[in-house]
């Protein structure tokens, strides 16, 4: 067992296609605040676009690399295969209305663990449930008029895996990561971390016949998990490393310092610190406005901005929007971790 005790969910990190058409959906669709507008550090010719709550709170975090004509992935093993977010208790009914009048791609809502589950689809494909979720007092964003703020996503709740073998990647979340056994429901597993609230959830879903996925454009990249400082980071990577799996040396991202591995079926998992936090550059009532580059890609700003499309980022926009067409074909395409 992990002598570090984990937190909860960082943030989930997805593939879409047009920027404009993500920027679009997350922030007048479901009302997502866009707190950084920065590049890949890896491939600093695309955007990296982070949306969450006021200031960009840990568990609140989803973020996008979108690459323009993207292929679309395939949901299959090896795969985050949906990525949830918590919606209050009563607000089932008026977020269906509200997704169903824009044209959203919406199924009926299921029942999950005694919760109301909305699962829908953003422009690009990407699997999104809306959890109906008593006593989470996280506050959301409020900076859309459209939405009120009783109404308001309250940030990540979970996040689903599909595994062609479940027990070893069971094994990682206890053993290693700290993980604590939920709960069992036919071939699906539910794991908590710290209290088990909302934003600190897995479930690990086991398809044994299922292909396996394709990671492209509507599918997860990675997800992330709360570390609270670098000293505890540095404990995890040690055992990580002590325990045979590969992992990475500590990034720096700007906002957060982490280390990348993956599960034995394949998903790339990331530990993330709590701090610095996303107004280091810019203040909090500023965030998410304008391109933000850390120093070490700063001079090259000039031909970095050039290469990305101008966007226009309106978050108190009162106008109903499209929900964007269907999500494109799936094809091949290598992305690096």
């Amino acid at each position: 067992m992990s002598t570090v005790a984990p937190q909860g969910l960082h943030h989930v990190t997805a593939i879409a296609g047009n920027p404009q058409r993500n920027v679009d959906f997350y922030t007048k669709v479901l009302g997502l605040r866009l707190v950084k507008q920065t590049v890949n550090f890896d491939s600093p010719d695309t955007y990296h676009l982070y949306y969450g709550d006021e200031a960009g709170r840990p568990a609140s975090l989803l973020t996008f690399f979108p690459w323009d004509g993207v292929p679309g992935g395939r949901l299959g093993t090896g795969l985050t295969t949906a990525t949830a977010f918590s919606i209050p208790q009563e607000s089932t009914s008026w977020w269906l209305q509200r997704l169903r009048a824009l044209g959203a791609d919406v199924q009926p809502v299921t029942q999950r663990g005694g919760a109301d589950v909305i699962t829908l689809r953003d422009p690009d494909g990407m699997v999104l449930d809306l959890v109906s979720t008593a006593g989470d007092q996280r506050s959301g964003w409020d900076g859309v008029a459209s939405i009120p703020a009783d109404h308001a996503v309250r940030g990540l709740h979970a996040v689903t895996l599909t595994e062609r073998l479940l027990d070893p990647t069971a094994e990682m979340l206890i053993s290693m990561l700290g993980m604590q056994l939920g709960g069992e429901e036919g071939s699906r597993a539910s794991f908590a971390m710290g209290s088990g609230s909302s934003g600190a959830l897995v479930d690990v879903a086991g398809e044994k016949t299922m292909d396996r996925g394709l990671q492209a454009g509507g599918t997860v990249h990675h997800v992330a998990f709360r570390a609270p400082d670098l000293p505890t980071m540095q404990r995890w990577h040690d055992e990580l490393a002590d325990a045979g799996v590969n992992v990475t040396e500590i990034l720096d991202r700007q906002y957060f310092k982490s280390i990348y591995f993956r599960e034995p079926g394949g998903v790339l998992f990331e530990i993330a610190t709590d701090a610095p936090g996303f107004d280091i550059d810019e203040p909090l009532l500023e965030l998410g406005r304008s391109l933000k580059l850390p120093p070490w890609l700063e001079p090259n700003r000039d031909q970095i901005a050039a290469s990305l499309p101008v966007l226009k980022v309106d978050e108190a926009t009162r106008a109903p929007v499209s929900a964007g067409p269907a999500p494109a074909s799936a094809g091949d395409l290598s992305v690096a971790p």
